[in-house]
């Protein structure tokens, strides 16, 4: 069973900003980090002290820590078996891409027993939280760029042999393909996932992209800040919007521009974010390294 990517957390809750913060500094390094760093680093998120060590024991309890001391310093480091999940998000946030009008559809029927509900209901949530939408209730739908995804799920969910994949060029539904659309995915839903998440740091990270204008870019420790709660406020929208050909879409569709500011922030943030975490992190080891 694969370690999932966890979106049950609030955007902004100490376990999510948590969750974030692993994924985004710990593989750069070396997949371990001191407890003393990561709370310090929680700490400029906003975050205390008590309610990061109580998020560090659920994203522990959720496969993607392990506790891990490393010459005599406490800390924690990335499970081995979360390393596909953080492969995975990594493709799916920074490689978005949105469906050409002439990319094909992928469409999984499939067949559970009315006493296996359960599994019924965890593979449509599983579906769901990849992008595709519902057709009925045994017939979902997603771009074939999912295709894959689709059967990571079957085969997680031991439901191969019980599903069939179809790919197909062409939606014929009364009122064109745009009404079938509008109708198997939620889409005022997905509008308010971008304007929720452009409301509250399009702002924000223009006032990075300036100070990144300076020769030496934008400062560390804002860059860090700025770039890990933004990127935990968009860290679910790749998968939950599956990245509609545009023409299926309504003319003042919000993702295209949550996905410029976020793409604009990364390139100017990602790196700077990164030698901030290395140099609290440093300072962690060394200080608890220090005898008395």
């Amino acid at each position: 069973m694969s370690v999932l990517d966890d979106f049950e957390s609030r955007p902004g809750s100490a376990t999510s900003l948590l969750r974030t913060l692993v994924g985004a500094t710990l593989r750069d390094q070396g997949g371990w980090m001191p407890v003393s760093a990561l709370v310090t680093l929680m700490s400029e998120l906003g975050v205390p002290p008590a309610r990061t060590r109580t998020a560090l024991g659920r994203v522990k309890a959720k496969g993607l820590l392990v506790a891990e001391a490393r010459d005599g310093v406490a800390g924690y480091a990335v499970a081995p078996a979360a390393a596909d999940m953080l492969g995975r998000g990594d493709r799916r946030i920074f490689g978005v891409r949105r469906d050409g009008d002439d990319d094909r559809w992928c469409l999984v029927s499939w067949s559970v027993p009315e006493d296996q509900r359960d599994l019924r209901h965890r593979l449509r949530r599983r579906l769901a939280t990849i992008g595709c939408g519902s057709v009925s209730s045994a017939l979902w739908i997603c771009p074939e760029h999912l295709a894959d995804d689709v059967a990571v799920i079957l085969d997680d969910l031991e439901l191969t042999g019980r599903a069939t994949v179809f790919l197909a060029s062409e939606i014929r539904y009364p009122g064109g393909p745009a009404a079938a659309v509008a109708r198997w995915w939620d889409l005022p839903a997905l509008r308010e996932l971008h304007e929720r998440f452009l409301a509250g740091h399009a702002e924000p990270v223009a006032r990075l992209l300036d100070g990144g204008s300076r020769p030496a870019g934008p400062e560390p420790s804002e860059a860090f800040r700025t770039w890990i709660r933004a990127l935990d406020a968009y860290r679910p929208i790749p998968y939950l919007d599956p990245g509609l050909p545009p023409k299926l879409l309504p003319e003042d569709w919000p993702g295209t521009r949550s996905a410029e500011v976020f793409a604009r922030l990364a390139a100017a943030a990602r790196l700077p974010a990164g030698v901030h975490a290395a140099q609290v992190a440093d300072v962690g080891r060394t200080r608890e390294r220090m005898p008395g």
